[in-house]
């Protein structure tokens, strides 16, 4: 997992698909259009989207294998909590076809990251992850979930 603000992105990734999926991410707001943009095929992707936020108890744990998340609030905040994978326990088989294993919510989180406009959260095959949780209490929120598939990053940048 990294979290930082978006103006920081090269800090941490140096591959030409971060450069797009990051000069991407600084051309959206809270008007941003929710819907789904192919930035490089299947390779790299966007979808904006709206929800209400929620507490633990409502919220899905869950990691992905094929893609890394960049998540970046466009309006509201959101919190999402952190876990290692290693010893989480899986609800049920690997879903192939929309690259997600859901897990138990364990009774703590070692970590916790509220995403603001103007920030991001990479999260990586090894994070699971908890979105769509209230930073206070719930409200409505828009954000951005970029794809970029691991393999169009590996060995280059992809998490040095």
């Amino acid at each position: 997992m990294i979290a930082d603000r978006i103006d920081r992105w090269s800090r941490y990734f140096d591959a030409p698909a971060w450069r797009v999926a990051f000069e991407y991410l600084a051309t959206l707001d809270a008007t941003a259009e929710e819907g789904f943009t192919e930035l490089d095929g299947r390779n790299l992707y966007a979808r904006v989207m709206s929800y209400e936020t929620k507490h633990e108890a409502g919220a899905v744990l869950e990691s992905h294998r094929e893609y890394i998340d960049i998540q970046s609030a466009l309006e509201g905040p959101e919190r999402i909590a952190w876990y290692p994978i290693e010893g989480l326990e899986p609800l049920g088989p690997y879903n192939e076809a929309k690259d997600v294993l859901h897990y138990r919510h364990p009774a703590y989180a070692p970590g916790q990251v509220i995403v603001e406009p103007g920030h991001f959260i990479g999260l990586f095959p090894t994070d699971g992850h908890m979105p769509q949780l209230a930073a206070g209490l719930p409200r409505l929120i828009k954000k951005v979930v970029i794809k970029v598939r691991v393999s169009a990053v590996a060995g280059l940048g992809a998490n040095r």
